[in-house]
C-alpha cells in the first residue's frame, strides 16, 4: 500500500447544523492536505439528517480551492441522478480550475431512498431497469468523442472542451463494480465500511480482469474502511458508539443526526440491537494506532489494496481530527506525501 486518504460525508451531529457540518469538512480537508494524505473525497447522499454531503462537485470546487496539494474528489457522484452531459461538464470545468488535483469517483447506487430517487430524476427519463450501464458508457463517449456519424450527440461536447476529464473510479460493495471497473480499465474502489460482499473477493476479481486503458496501464485498488484512532483503546471504543447507534437506527429506518457518546451510552439497546452492533464492529476499526494497525494489516495484504481510504463519522470534530492525524502518523504519510497525479481514467 503505497496512500492513505479520506472519505467525508460531512457528519451532521445532535445540536448541530447541516452549514457547521460543511464547514468541518473544509478544515478536515486543510488538515489532510498538511498530513500528507493523497485524496480528499466526498459522498453523494441525499435526505439524510445524518449526511450534509448532496452535492459532491460544489463540495470538491470548495475543498480544492482551500487546500494546496491534494487531490479531491467525488466517493462518489451516484451516476443514476444525473445527465451524464452534466456530469463530464461540472467535471471538466472543476479540472479546468485545479488541474491535476481532481478525481471522478462513479456510483451505481442512488444514494438515498427511492421516493427522493424519483424526486432527483423527476425531470429525467424515468426508467424502471438498471441504467448505470448505459449512463456511464455515455460519459466516456462524450468524453472520447465516439459517438458515430448520425447520432445525435456526436457533436456535443462537454465543456470546457480544451481539458480532459478528471481520473475516473467506479465505486462499489459488490463484486459487480470490480468487474465493470477492470473491463473498462478504470481505478476501482471497494466500500468495506458497509459492504456485505467479500473484500479480498471483489479486489482479486478486479485485478485478475484488469484490463488496460489509454488511461490506465495497471489495476488501481482503494480500500475503503471505517476507523477511529485514539489515544486509547478505551477512548476509541467511546467514539465509535455514536457509530454503534447511528448502524441500530438505520436498521430500524431511522436516520437522524449522530448522537453524542453520551448519549448512546443511554440508548435502551435490546438484545438483537447488541448483536447487530457486535457484527458491524467486525469491520469498524477502532483502538489505538497499534491496534487499529494489527487489525488493519492483515485486510490491506490480503486485498492487496494500493490505497487505504478512511471514512470516520463520529460526533466530535476534535477528536475525528485526532484520529487522522494518529492515521497519518502511523501509516508514515505525515508531511511527507509527494503530489501525484495518479494515472488512472477510463
Amino acid at each position: 500500500m503505497d496512500a492513505l486518504s479520506v472519505l467525508d460525508l460531512s457528519p451532521v451531529t445532535t445540536g448541530g447544523s447541516g452549514a457547521s457540518a460543511l464547514r468541518n469538512s473544509l478544515d478536515l480537508a486543510r488538515l489532510a492536505d498538511r498530513l500528507g494524505y493523497t485524496r480528499y473525497w466526498v459522498a453523494e447522499h441525499h435526505n439524510l439528517p445524518s449526511v450534509a454531503s448532496s452535492a459532491p462537485d460544489i463540495m470538491i470546487g470548495q475543498g480544492a480551492a482551500v487546500t494546496e496539494r491534494i487531490r479531491v474528489g467525488s466517493g462518489g457522484v451516484m451516476l443514476p441522478n444525473h445527465a451524464p452531459l452534466n456530469v463530464a461538464e461540472r467535471f471538466h470545468m472543476l479540472e479546468a480550475l485545479f488541474p491535476g488535483r481532481i478525481d471522478l469517483g462513479i456510483g451505481r447506487a442512488p444514494g438515498t431512498d427511492p421516493i427522493t430517487s424519483l424526486a432527483l430524476r423527476r425531470r429525467q427519463d424515468i426508467r424502471d431497469d438498471d441504467d448505470f450501464l448505459e449512463r456511464l458508457q455515455e460519459l466516456i463517449l462524450f468524453e472520447q468523442r465516439g459517438f458515430p456519424e448520425g447520432h445525435p450527440f456526436r457533436n456535443v461536447r462537454a465543456m470546457p472542451a480544451d481539458v480532459a476529464l478528471p481520473p475516473i473510479y467506479l465505486l462499489g460493495s459488490s463484486g459487480y463494480s470490480a468487474e465493470l471497473a477492470a473491463a473498462i480499465g478504470a481505478g476501482f474502489a471497494f466500500a468495506h465500511h458497509f459492504a456485505t460482499h467479500d473484500a479480498v473477493a471483489a479486489m482479486t476479481s478486479y485485478r485478475k480482469g484488469f484490463r488496460p486503458s489509454p488511461a490506465l496501464d495497471r489495476p488501481r485498488a482503494i480500500l475503503g474502511v471505517a476507523a477511529v484512532a485514539a489515544d486509547t483503546d478505551a477512548e476509541a471504543d467511546r467514539l465509535a458508539t455514536t457509530i454503534d447507534l447511528n448502524f441500530v437506527r438505520r436498521q430500524k429506518g431511522e436516520y437522524l443526526p449522530l448522537a453524542s457518546p453520551e448519549e448512546a451510552a443511554a440508548y435502551p439497546y435490546t438484545p438483537s440491537d447488541q448483536e447487530r452492533i457486535r457484527l458491524n464492529r467486525e469491520r469498524v476499526f477502532t483502538g489505538t494506532v497499534a491496534t487499529v494497525r494489527t487489525r488493519l494489516d492483515p485486510l490491506i495484504e490480503a486485498t492487496g489494496a494500493d490505497e487505504l481510504m478512511v471514512t470516520t463519522m463520529i460526533y466530535d470534530h476534535g477528536a475525528r481530527r485526532h484520529s487522522y492525524e494518529l492515521l497519518a502518523q502511523t501509516f508514515g504519510v505525515a508531511g511527507s506525501a509527494p503530489f501525484e497525479r495518479a494515472p488512472v481514467g477510463a
